[in-house]
């Protein structure tokens, strides 16, 4: 009887320091406000809007974690996912309001190498190297693999048949949009009827894995998990949004093209909040939240947010395709072959973690010696 009351007084000690912590980096958000509004360094401003925006990850974590006890892990994960998108979507929508439609498809590119190969890569990692081999639901991470080849599908197809009319270029991108957005409905549908009948042994996973690891999910009621989701999410947005606009001259100062500024430090900012919520699922043995958090982000990125902006894009103002440029569609094709290949099997370890990071250490250095002006859109 002495030794589980050793581990659980020994678990609950660290939970107090974090969530210590997380107070002391939550200063970071008006630090980071002041800073903004006395035009102080713009390497400053990003820096610290970074550190402000990691407790508000975690706490969104604590909160789906929370959710996922009543909701189940398929729809907690869903409902992080979504909350952890809505950042990028914001950011995005103003960047489409300054024509900037290139660089919102960069960071959606820069979106899906992040969640799916430094988040999921990272997750694997540390759970492999703190639980050996972990395991999740085969047969749920199955679906999402056809999901995430459809939508590179959905990506690569406008570049295959590129059109040497912008008006046909448009009306294929709204049309592809269309199904993908159709496609998107059809499996959250689909997710949510039949998510009892699947997920009744995760439950009983679910109860006995926080305190086999002395890591028990915050005691929330729904409802305050509910709102503290989206308390957070709409300080993280704030957040974001100082990000990027301290990301440009601090891109100029550092000496960094626009496309390596936009597909590695816009997309790896505005994805935080998966990758830290990703490997929290995976360090705690949940890597069914670790696989929504990551994979499931960016099925959601591409079949919801993707159509959003295309059809926001004329009440903006402006106009945006999906005709990629050929490094991106490459990036996107490979990093969905190597996803395939790593998690269709229901089962990870620490070394295909590393796998995963070492593909993305690659294409973030090809892009960082790719020319600011190289790629058109297209294959031809």
């Amino acid at each position: 009887m002495g030794e589980p009351k050793e581990a659980i007084h020994g678990g609950a000690e660290p939970a107090a320091k974090g969530i210590s912590l997380q107070m002391w980096l939550l200063l970071a958000i008006p630090i980071a406000l002041v800073l903004r509004w006395t035009d102080a360094s713009p390497i400053l401003v990003f820096l610290v809007s970074l550190v402000a925006i990691y407790p508000l990850a975690e706490i969104m974590a604590e909160a789906t974690e929370a959710l996922a006890v009543t909701l189940g892990p398929t729809v907690g994960g869903l409902l992080n996912a979504s909350l952890n998108n809505a950042p990028e979507i914001i950011i995005a929508m103003f960047a489409l309001k300054n024509g900037l439609g290139d660089v919102v498809k960069a960071s959606i590119t820069g979106s899906i190498l992040v969640e799916l190969l430094f988040g999921l890569g990272l997750a694997m990692m540390l759970g492999g190297l703190r639980h050996g081999t972990q395991r999740f639901n085969e047969e749920a991470i199955q679906i999402n693999a056809g999901l995430l080849t459809l939508c590179s599908f959905g990506l690569v197809i406008p570049a295959v048949f590129h059109l040497s009319s912008p008006k046909a270029e448009e009306e294929l991108s709204w049309e592809i949009s269309a199904i993908l957005l159709l496609i998107y409905a059809i499996n959250l549908g689909a997710t949510l009827l039949f998510k009892k009948k699947d997920e009744e042994p995760a439950g009983a996973v679910a109860q006995t894995v926080p305190e086999e690891n002395g890591e028990a999910a915050p005691g929330w009621s729904q409802g305050k998990a509910t709102a503290i989701l989206v308390a957070a999410t709409l300080v993280l947005a704030v957040m974001s949004e100082v990000v990027t606009d301290a990301l440009e001259p601090t891109s100029k100062q550092l000496g960094l093209s626009d496309v390596f500024s936009g597909i590695i430090l816009l997309a790896g900012a505005g994805g935080i909040g998966e990758i830290i919520s990703a490997t929290r699922f995976a360090r705690s043995n949940k890597m069914d939240l670790a696989i929504e958090a990551s994979v499931g982000s960016s099925i959601q990125m591409i079949l919801l947010a993707v159509p959003l902006l295309v059809f926001a894009a004329p009440l903006l103002g402006t106009e945006m395709n999906l005709l990629f440029t050929p490094f991106e569609i490459v990036s996107i094709v490979l990093t969905t072959v190597v996803i395939r290949n790593i998690v269709t099997d229901g089962r990870s370890t620490w070394m295909e973690g590393l796998m995963l990071l070492a593909v993305y250490i690659m294409l973030g250095i090809g892009f960082y010696y790719l020319p600011a002006d190289a790629g058109a859109g297209g294959l031809g």
